[in-house]
């Protein structure tokens, strides 16, 4: 048995039957979500780009990634959440199709970001001395390029093209009311987008982290010896410390990633073939648990970086407005 997409009569939407109170929790939820998500995402973005000794090429990336995750918050997730309450969409069938791709291009475009950044963290970790002729800024705006460009083409075409409805044409008009936004996949695009946006990209990622965990150990403990040996040896000692930190950190982003998304695409590449049996409560709850994603990166900064912290206190109390303030140190060189 095929579940309705939405709450309809007739083929037409018909609002949420939830109590006021039970639709009020939802929304003070989700806009904390989308508030935690705005405005860490956006405390990233100002400390990258006024602090100069942040501008490195990890962290170009990292703001790229925080803008995707802002834009999210800020642009789609408002829309979703009024979709989510009130099981309709009010916002007509064009800028549903606006807001399906935004919504696939921006997570595509997280996923896309960490695998680049994996490959930054591996040269940075494994090879170290030629690291800044390998990695320059170059290299790091074709990452960037690649991370916004693909995934923009792959959601908009897709959608618009609507082929993500190929070879299933009936089933869709079947289960399809109007008046509702949702996403919907056939056999075939499924697993194509759950492959392309995820599984790949992921596997690369793990590939390289695992390198990178056991030729960091390998340094860890080089880098002991010698500076049991050499104490004049401190300075790249703590570069290193830092890199196999940084690595580290992104690696626990990197986690919690593949723990918010992954029972989504997963659904995404198995419900078509199981009849489209799950109900739509529940592919909603995976998309804004996916959404949680977005909030959690700038809180695993705050934890694990002092950077973060200190010029996020700064941010706070507007010492960045203060003459030459781009020009603080944030951690011991």
């Amino acid at each position: 048995r095929m579940q309705l997409c939405c709450e309809s009569v007739n083929g037409s939407c018909i609002k949420s039957s939830w109590s006021n109170s039970i639709r009020i929790s939802m929304y003070i939820f989700m806009v904390c979500i989308i508030l935690a998500t705005v405005f860490g995402n956006l405390m990233v973005i100002i400390s990258i780009s006024h602090f100069k000794q942040l501008h490195t090429p990890t962290n170009f990336l990292i703001l790229s990634m925080a803008t995707a995750d802002f834009l999210l918050g800020f642009l789609v997730m408002p829309c979703s959440m009024v979709r989510s309450v009130e099981h309709c969409w009010y916002f007509g069938d064009f800028f549903c199709k606006i807001h399906t791709s935004m919504d696939i291009m921006l997570s595509t475009a997280s996923i896309f970001h960490l695998s680049f950044i994996s490959i930054d963290r591996y040269y940075a970790v494994c090879d170290p001395l030629r690291y800044k002729s390998k990695i320059n800024t170059f290299v790091i705006l074709v990452m960037i390029f690649i991370s916004w460009t693909v995934p923009a083409g792959f959601a908009f075409g897709m959608i618009f093209l609507e082929l993500n409805l190929l070879g299933a044409e009936e089933i869709y008009n079947h289960i399809h009311c109007a008046g509702g936004c949702f996403l919907f996949f056939s056999e075939t695009s499924g697993v194509v987008a759950s492959v392309v946006s995820f599984y790949i990209p992921g596997f690369v990622m793990l590939y390289v982290y695992r390198k990178i965990y056991s030729i960091a150990k390998r340094h860890a403990r080089s880098i002991e010896a010698i500076s049991q040996k050499k104490r004049c040896e401190m300075k790249h000692h703590i570069s290193c410390c830092r890199e196999r930190k940084a690595a580290r950190t992104l690696c626990i982003i990197m986690g919690v990633f593949f723990i918010c998304w992954s029972p989504f695409f997963f659904l995404t590449a198995t419900d078509p073939f199981m009849n489209y049996m799950a109900p739509p409560i529940l592919i909603d709850a995976l998309v804004w648990f996916g959404y949680l994603n977005s909030a959690f990166n700038p809180i695993v900064y705050a934890f694990f970086y002092m950077w973060f912290r200190k010029a996020l206190k700064m941010i706070l109390f507007g010492n960045i407005f203060q003459r030459d303030s781009s020009r603080i140190q944030l951690f011991l060189e």
